[in-house]
């Protein structure tokens, strides 16, 4: 079989469902098509717009081929999310939207029966974010639900599925915090067995494994040939780590960001990670267990900018260092390492420009980070995907906070999308030799590391 050179990848973040083709040869998009991904409120409760979803991808993956010719395909989703189908293969119950806060009002009862974190990995997240208590709170609310599951998949395979009609599970998924997987046996948790779940897991594959091909109905309505090959698919953070684990030594960190910042340590010290400050163990591609942590940066980055112009000038960030005008954590205050608090300004925000805004808050989210990788023993040189990339002063921040070099690689806005290509790739070249990509490296002004200094020491008096 000839091996694949455009790769027609499914991606579906928190804010955004994309459809994208990958060129392999240069590992980068050369086709994009996007729709928002929509909650609808319900009943029975706030969930996503599968079906919405489907004829978007479904739509988008014909115009991408006709443009393009696709080769393979492959999937990539956000975690904290499971799809329940019944005997017939549809839909057992509509996918929970884990931002809905109904799970918390069964916390007490969940929290006797989940498995503790050195266990799992998983630290005790709110809402639906531990796909455990999304699980436990449908099956108790919904009475006869629990008659109706026949498979239980994680959320990229059931696109997977759609596709090739073909039930599997995934690691990386199940590694996302969800309190059903025990990363350091390999195996799922004590929990699974506790919602009487145990017998209807799909069957477990590795996120590079070939799941299938492409049904002729799928062909028929896509115009995408018969035959052709799907990867099995791969959470979307572990996506952007994975060309990294292909191409470097360790030690090293991943910081994908987007709706959420992940930091991901590889190699890293051995340290004890904190649930109550949102580290956890992550699952990479190979199965392997990942120091890791989080916060909702981007969802933090959209609440203080508030659709605000986002540039600023150098006077502009002369004035936020020399005035020390400061953004204390934490603007969402249900994820990361200061979880609970409520944010501030050192001065008076009504008084700031557009411009000193964008410099204090893209500093407060380097700071964050840096914390981050600290909980996580980060050590080596830090690669930041996605749209932070593009932010030098949240990368000249996370340089000078950090002390350590700080890189992003060529086609880091779409890390995900190439992370799961390279999937197909394996599949077909195993023994590919390593790729790297062409690298810049931050050298942050001086100035920057006091800031650092004394906003730490803000925020540790507080």
């Amino acid at each position: 079989m000839t091996a694949p050179r455009h790769v027609g990848v499914i991606d579906i973040g928190k804010t955004n469902v994309k459809v994208a083709v990958v060129d392999l040869e240069s590992r980068s998009e050369i086709g994009v098509l996007k729709r928002p991904n929509r909650v609808l409120p319900g009943p029975p409760y706030p969930h996503y717009d599968i079906e919405g979803h489907w004829r978007f991808i479904c739509d988008a993956l014909g115009q991408l081929h006709r443009q393009h010719r696709i080769d393979a395909l492959s999937v990539t989703t956000h975690g904290a999310s499971t799809v329940l189908l019944d005997d017939a293969g549809n839909l057992a119950t509509p996918m929970l939207d884990y931002e809905f806060d109904g799970p918390d009002s069964l916390a007490a009862e969940y929290d006797v029966i989940r498995p503790d974190f050195s266990e799992t990995g998983s630290p005790r997240l709110a809402m639906g974010l531990n796909v455990g208590a999304q699980l436990f709170w449908l099956l108790k609310t919904c009475p006869d639900l629990p008659d109706r599951i026949s498979t239980v998949l994680t959320y990229p395979q059931y696109w997977g599925y759609r596709l090739t009609g073909v039930l599997a599970s995934e690691v990386t998924s199940f590694g996302c915090h969800t309190d059903l997987w025990a990363p350091w046996q390999g195996g799922f948790s004590s929990l699974v067995e506790r919602l009487g779940l145990k017998d209807r897991m799909a069957p477990l594959k590795r996120a590079g494994d070939s799941l299938g091909t492409v049904l002729p109905e799928v062909a028929e309505r896509t115009g995408l040939p018969e035959g052709l090959p799907v990867a099995c698919g791969i959470h979307d953070s572990n996506a952007s780590l994975y060309p990294h684990l292909l191409s470097r030594p360790a030690p090293f960190s991943v910081v994908s960001t987007g709706t959420w910042v992940i930091i991901m340590t590889i190699g890293g010290k051995n340290v004890a990670l904190d649930p109550a400050r949102d580290t956890l163990i992550n699952v990479d591609a190979f199965g392997n267990p990942v120091s890791s942590a989080k916060f909702m940066g981007g969802r933090e980055f959209d609440i203080i900018s508030k659709g605000r112009n986002t540039t600023c000038s150098e006077t502009e960030i002369s004035n936020v260092l020399e005035k020390r005008i400061m953004l204390f954590p934490a603007v969402d205050p249900r994820s990361g390492p200061f979880q609970g608090r409520k944010h501030s300004w050192s001065v008076a925000e009504s008084g700031l420009s557009d411009g000193e805004r964008y410099a204090a808050l893209s500093f407060y989210l380097a700071l964050v980070t840096s914390e981050c990788l600290i909980m996580t023993g980060a050590a080596g040189p830090i690669v930041v995907e996605g749209p932070f990339a593009r932010n030098r002063l949240f990368l000249e921040m996370l340089a000078a906070a950090t002390g350590r070099p700080v890189t992003t690689a060529d086609g880091s806005l779409t890390g995900t999308s190439v992370g799961a290509a390279l999937l197909v790739s394996r599949v077909h070249h195993h023994n590919e030799p390593a790729w790297h990509a062409p690298e810049s490296c931050i050298h942050p002004d001086p100035k920057l590391k006091a800031y650092a200094t004394a906003w730490l020491e803000r925020v540790q008096a507080s």
